[in-house]
């Protein structure tokens, strides 16, 4: 191992002479505390090492020792609903171990090693298996049943498989390899900044449906793509990643909670495990995996947190599973960058961060897709990745948004004008955007409806022309549009209260399926539709505009969705009704 002394202490930022054999990115443990630590650059003999906890009273001449191995996570059951720390270190274990606050040096395993678990072989002897292989299951928990695979590297035959109760470290089963027999446990480990090696990566066809209107119809998200949510304080971001969480197709959700107030994440630590999960009516912890890094932790171990947080989301993606990853926030882990940099004396980029903030950012988003997994049976699973950006003073034109912006291909802007409206969700459907539409347009219009995407154009381009006709009301007020601009008026109110206002506290109106989501847009359009034809044949503004239908219309999304087939009908029915009695007629 290579051993060296400390020359210099600068915050997190700690240079060692004496490191000649050590290799970039290694784990080291720093002094006699046995800090643990990464290595991030090398010049000769001296290495520049970030440690991940509090560097007080470190002082030169005390030793630092590799440990030759890159930062690793350890990957098996017991994962799921663990809080871990960024450097996948378990909070309730360490809180055993030191109490309350947080102590330096504290070395506890990422997964239980006291732990048994049922492992029921799916694999023979003399199978023949490689990498991504699955040889047998274990019930994590009521809710996810976790697929122990082959690690990569390992190809052969199986000279030994067992069934029954087994820790993660004892063998579970001996492969015969070229290069000698192999002991596969129910643990791996894997090094948190190299991805997980896969088949191949497939095209984004298909939307991760969340059960959020405005996502789903205006701005919908692929299964495995990636999406930004920028906004400012008190603009609603974790209410909406909570949303996604609950309801978004997918079996596993990881999140991040990267630099963020500690109060804010004891909120999430309390609100999570009491979320009712709707699919199997268990606590949403049964499904999920937390990594909490509050913003008074050690700022380097921010740093790791998104990588061990991808990591363990890329280790579920293999399985087959549809992993839904949110990292909250990246702006907090590139501030981390920031420091760092400076530690080192980098030459800085814009506004101070380094000058490959981009490069980063894109390595880890990148990560996100979907996939054929390794291993015989050609299993397809997906990892979608959702980050929430917090900008200073809401600003979107600073780097880290425009260096997200660049990569991801769903931009879900937050308004903080329209959360003081208590508009929720506040996503501003005149600055945000998906780069996927043209993708899954194929697969709206052949899963839920042949009009899906004509209806969505209409209703947008409503919205962007009720924000024109805005301006010249402000200038000159209302009277002055004709019939035919007052009734556009109209319809966009309808679109913008009836449709995207959605309440997440509501049980019928937190989830909307894509079929009821398709009806309301009908309705609303048609209701705009029918009384422009009235108009044209000499209807009254003012009777289309008071019809009582409208209240039946806006109503309609608290339909529950057994009755969805008859209300609709209902609806449109009473519609029809109307709008001919404002024409006088029988039927129109």
């Amino acid at each position: 191992m290579s051993k060296g002394v400390i020359k210099k202490v600068a915050g997190p930022l700690v240079i060692a002479e004496g490191m000649r054999d050590a290799n970039m990115f290694d784990v080291v443990r720093v002094s006699n505390q046995r800090l643990i630590g990464e290595i991030i650059e090398i010049h000769g003999d001296e290495a520049s090492i970030q440690v991940y906890e509090e560097t007080s009273g470190l002082g030169p001449g005390e030793p630092v020792q590799s440990m030759e191995v890159p930062m690793s996570v350890e990957l098996g059951p017991g994962l799921i609903s663990s809080i871990y720390d960024g450097i996948q270190r378990p909070l309730d274990d360490i809180m055993k171990v030191s109490g309350n606050n947080l102590k330096r040096g504290v070395e506890v395993p990422s997964l239980k090693r006291d732990l048994k678990w049922e492992f029921v072989p799916t694999a023979a002897v003399g199978d023949e298996v490689e990498a991504g292989d699955i040889i047998g299951t274990v019930q994590e928990t009521i809710v996810v049943q976790q697929k122990i695979m082959v690690p990569y590297g390992i190809k052969g035959k199986i000279k030994e498989i067992k069934a029954g109760e087994f820790t993660v470290e004892e063998t579970v089963a001996v492969v015969e390899t070229a290069d000698g027999d192999k002991n596969l446990t129910l643990m791996q480990r894997w090094p948190v900044r190299k991805g997980r090696p896969y088949k191949k990566k497939l095209p984004p066809e298909m939307p991760l449906v969340t059960g959020q209107r405005v996502v789903d119809t205006f701005f919908p998200i692929a299964k495995g793509g990636v999406a930004a949510v920028p906004g400012p304080f008190g603009s609603g971001k974790t209410v909406i990643q909570h949303q996604l969480a609950k309801w978004a197709e997918a079996d596993i959700v990881v999140y991040i909670g990267c630099g963020e107030r500690g109060n804010e994440m004891t909120d999430v630590l309390n609100e999570f495990p009491e979320l009712k999960d709707p699919k199997t009516g268990q606590s949403l912890m049964e499904r999920t995996v937390l990594i909490a890094n509050t913003s008074d932790m050690p700022v380097a171990a921010r740093e790791a947190s998104i990588y061990t947080g991808i990591t363990i989301a890329e280790y579920f993606r293999d399985m087959g599973f549809s992993v839904a990853l949110m990292a909250d926030s990246t702006s907090r882990w590139a501030e981390a960058l920031r420091e760092m940099s400076g530690r080192l004396e980098e030459m800085p980029g814009e506004e101070g961060y380094p000058a490959y903030l981009g490069s980063r950012l894109a390595q880890f988003y990148e990560r996100a897709g979907h996939v054929i997994c390794l291993g015989k049976d050609g299993r397809e699973g997906a990892l979608s990745a959702i980050g929430a950006v917090s900008p200073p003073g809401g600003d979107i034109s600073e780097p880290v948004s425009q260096a997200t912006l660049r990569i991801v291909k769903v931009f879900w802007g937050l308004d903080s004008a329209l959360a003081y409206k208590r508009h929720f969700p506040a996503i501003n459907w005149l600055n945000s955007y998906s780069l996927y539409l043209d993708d899954m347009e194929k697969w709206f219009n052949s899963a839920v409806a042949p009009d899906w995407m004509e209806n969505r154009q209409k209703m947008m381009s409503l919205l962007q022309e009720e924000a024109e006709l805005e301006e010249i009301v402000k200038m000159v007020g209302m009277d002055a549009l004709s019939p035919s601009d007052r009734l556009k008026m109209e319809a966009a109110r309808s679109i913008r209260e009836d449709f995207l206002h959605q309440n997440s506290f509501h049980e019928v109106d937190t989830y909307t399926s894509l079929k009821k989501q398709h009806m309301m847009m009908k309705l609303v359009m048609a209701f705009y539709e029918q009384a422009v034809a009235a108009l044209a044949e000499g209807a009254q503004l003012q009777k289309l505009i008071n019809m009582p239908v409208r209240e039946q219309i806006g109503r309609f999304k608290y339909t529950h969705e057994d009755n969805l087939d008859s209300a609709y009908e209902e609806v449109k029915k009473e519609l029809h009704v109307e709008i001919a009695n404002t024409l006088g007629k029988e039927d129109f």
